[in-house]
C-alpha cells in the first residue's frame, strides 16, 4: 500500500470526490492531503466560509464527504 501510486491514488480519489461535489452544489469546495511515512490520508473541505451556523457547516462538511450526494 505504501506505494507512490497508491498515494497519488488518494489525492485522485479525494479530487474526483471534491468535483463531484462541486458539480452537484456549486459550492466552493478545497482538498488536503496527508501521505506520510505510517498512513495517507485525503479529506474534502466544503462552503466552511459560506456557512452562517454550524449546522450549515454541518452539512457542508457531510455533503463534501458523500460526494454532495
Amino acid at each position: 500500500m505504501k506505494t507512490d501510486e497508491a498515494g497519488a491514488e488518494v489525492r485522485r480519489v479525494a479530487e474526483r470526490i471534491k468535483a463531484a461535489a462541486e458539480s452537484t452544489t456549486g459550492g466552493d469546495f478545497r482538498t488536503d492531503s496527508a501521505l506520510g511515512a505510517r498512513r495517507w490520508r485525503a479529506a474534502v473541505i466544503g462552503n466552511y466560509a459560506k456557512q452562517r451556523d454550524a449546522e450549515g457547516t454541518r452539512r457542508a462538511l457531510l455533503g463534501g464527504m458523500d460526494g454532495a450526494e
